[in-house]
């Protein structure tokens, strides 16, 4: 009968948001060669400083020149790129500082942290601390007697893909376990960090010392 077929009609997933990361350096090549590694990752989204696309993105990264030049928006946080990196503190739209020579993997870390609001100094060449929460008040002393979660070497495994922004699906993949197992190790985690999300345990992991060193 005419009209009695049902119709499928095929409902498109949600896509995930994906953070868009304004590249601004001055060293063209090394902007390129960062946008090319960021851009692997599934959840975030690069763009160079003057490209078609335009200036407005979720997070930044910058260098000097690019921060004096103001040539992003003042309420766009910011990962700096310093040759002076050291025990300075971020402030302002500064929400992390790294050395120029930090690899792809802990400036994306850097940058998913920044965009969700946590402040990131590189305390010294062999330790990354993590100041503050969304409204950065945590003081230098408040973060240094923090103890040191006790991992196991699968826990360890499994944070070092969460900074990375893994999903329980693709840790499950890369460790070749199930996803519930992925889970349950995800969820071991979050309690002996005490953290009350994944970028919270990634923020204080970070603060630890226990990834991206």
């Amino acid at each position: 009968m005419p009209g009695s077929a049902a119709q499928t009609i095929a409902r498109p997933e949600p896509a995930s948001h994906r953070l868009t990361v304004l590249i601004a350096l001055g060293d063209a090549a090394r902007a390129e060669q960062l946008a090319d590694a960021l851009a692997a990752s599934d959840d975030l989204l690069p763009i160079l400083a003057g490209s078609s696309m335009g200036q407005t993105a979720d997070v930044a990264l910058v260098d000097e020149a690019a921060l004096e030049s103001r040539a992003v928006s003042p309420a766009t946080p910011c990962v700096l790129f310093s040759r002076r990196a050291g025990h300075e503190r971020p402030a302002g739209n500064v929400f992390a500082t790294l050395p120029a020579s930090a690899d792809s993997l802990l400036i994306a870390a850097a940058l998913r942290l920044a965009a969700s609001g946590y402040r990131i100094s590189r305390a010294a060449p062999s330790e990354v601390a993590a100041h503050g929460d969304f409204h950065g008040d945590l003081s230098e002393d408040e973060t240094t007697d923090e103890p040191r979660a006790a991992l196991s070497q699968r826990e360890a495994e499994v944070l070092a893909l969460l900074a990375e922004g893994a999903p329980n699906k693709v840790i499950a993949r890369r460790l070749n376990i199930s996803v519930h197992t992925a889970k349950f190790h995800v969820a071991a985690i979050l309690v002996k960090l005490g953290a009350a999300n994944r970028t919270d345990a990634i923020a204080i992991a970070m603060r630890q010392g226990l990834v991206l060193v």
